[in-house]
């Protein structure tokens, strides 16, 4: 079998849940199940539930992970929405990989790359919201707020005064057109393509990427996990600032203002504690291997053991 992606920080990933125990294993962002077979294979005391939105990925995953049998179940929707649904007990291990997978950039029907033929950027095929949607309906206002606040493009406004002269004239209807926009209104700095932050605001909005990952970190935070190991990859300033922030907050023990005098809270609130300070980012062996891993940072959390006779 011909495996499509390269998972990025594999081996880092795979050793972050060293000391994980027996139990169900989540993977919210399956993909083609590069990380998912290398757990496997290296937990054999797991069972995998995967899910994700692309079903494409998650017919090929389902053949490739076909030789473990029973140990895998697999979903496919909103990792947000069917984590915050899971029944299955314990949960030890967590995983979320928040890029875009190799196969959906560089196959130019699914629209992602700068060099596609359509303009869609959709995770799920079947959901409402298309790029084309956006780059071709948003009003000035809603296009200079997501540039400026998905896409860290500032001043957002030149570049949305050039998409909407352009589909004043006609839809623009491919990815190819849309970044020889901003290829002529940004102009080439650097090895990184112009359209790269524009694309990236657009792909935010098409799967509303940020409100995922809250809602994730919110339904960590509610079930808790007792043990559980969190390790999430984050691509971009917006995710990781999301992640680690969270993170911080989980493992203060103190919870009382920053204006109070003294403690009154008991200092007992902490869920957990970070099991990195800093986040893991790609060696040079996997830089040169695949470049895309430039951006990728690991942070793992790791949920205190919960006595539950003590409950």
């Amino acid at each position: 079998m011909q495996i499509p992606h390269l998972p990025v920080l594999l081996d880092e990933t795979v050793k972050s849940f060293q000391g994980m125990g027996n139990g169900y294993f989540v993977d919210c962002t399956l993909g083609y199940a590069g990380h998912s077979s290398a757990i496997l294979e290296r937990y054999p005391g797991i069972r995998l539930v995967g899910i994700d939105r692309d079903q494409e990925a998650l017919d090929f995953s389902k053949k490739r992970l076909a030789c473990y049998g029973d140990r895998v179940e697999l979903c496919k929707g909103a990792f947000s929405d069917i984590f915050g649904q899971l029944n299955r007990s314990p949960i030890v291990g967590v995983l979320a990989d928040f890029g875009v997978s190799s196969l959906q950039l560089d196959k130019k029907d699914r629209g992602f790359g700068f060099e596609s033929d359509v303009l869609d950027m959709r995770m799920d095929s079947l959901a409402a919201l298309s790029a084309f949607d956006v780059v071709n309906g948003y009003s000035r206002e809603a296009l200079e707020y997501i540039f400026e606040h998905y896409g860290e493009i500032t001043p957002p406004q030149k570049l949305t005064a050039a998409i909407l002269e352009a589909r004043a004239k006609e839809p623009i209807k491919s990815a190819k057109a849309l970044s020889e926009i901003a290829l002529r209104v940004l102009g080439r700095k650097g090895k990184i393509h112009p359209a790269t932050l524009m694309f990236q605001a657009i792909r935010i909005e098409v799967n509303d990427e940020l409100g995922e990952i809250e809602r994730l970190l919110d339904a960590l935070e509610t079930k808790g996990s007792s043990g559980a190991i969190v390790s999430l990859i984050t691509f971009h300033s917006l995710e990781d600032r999301l992640v680690k922030t969270r993170f911080k907050k989980w493992q203060e023990a103190c919870i009382c203002g920053p204006h109070a005098i003294r403690c009154t809270c008991g200092k007992n609130h902490s869920l957990g504690k970070m099991l990195v300070r800093k986040p893991i980012v790609a060696d040079a062996a996997e830089l040169k291997k695949n470049p895309r891993s430039r951006s990728a940072k690991l942070r793992t959390f790791c949920f205190n053991r919960v006595d539950k006779e003590s409950k």
